[in-house]
């Protein structure tokens, strides 16, 4: 595996770790389509939503925030997934909600910045 590939699944664990500490069960991890991927798909279990999930994970802050990466070409190919498996699975009459989360890795650390409904 590359590092890019490494951070990345780095960054999905520890977002799991954390929505699973946070009242959120996890359906699905690394949804992939002809429309796009979703990288964690939940149910926040509180407000009883569905959530689907792009995770952005970062060393530096070099390139600006992680969710500065979510730019509007991939705002709108998570839509389409998100679309896409609303109607593969039937889903009808559920809240539904789109997040981001940052992760940060430091050397033996990290930080994790959860954002709601990004669009």
């Amino acid at each position: 595996m590359y590092f890019k590939q490494i951070t990345g699944k780095t960054g999905e664990d520890l977002a799991c770790k954390y929505l699973s500490q946070n009242n959120y069960s996890i359906i699905q991890r690394n949804f992939h389509c002809y429309q796009g991927e979703i990288d964690i798909i939940c149910k926040d279990e509180n407000k009883k939503q569905l959530v689907f999930i792009e995770v952005k994970t970062r060393t530096n802050s070099k390139y600006g925030t992680p969710a500065d990466s979510v730019n509007y070409q991939k705002q709108n190919h998570i839509l389409k997934a998100c679309q896409y498996y609303i109607y593969q699975k039937k889903i009808n009459n559920v809240p539904i909600r789109i997040d981001v989360i940052e992760i940060y890795l430091y050397q033996d650390t990290y930080k994790i910045n959860h954002i709601q409904q990004i669009f």
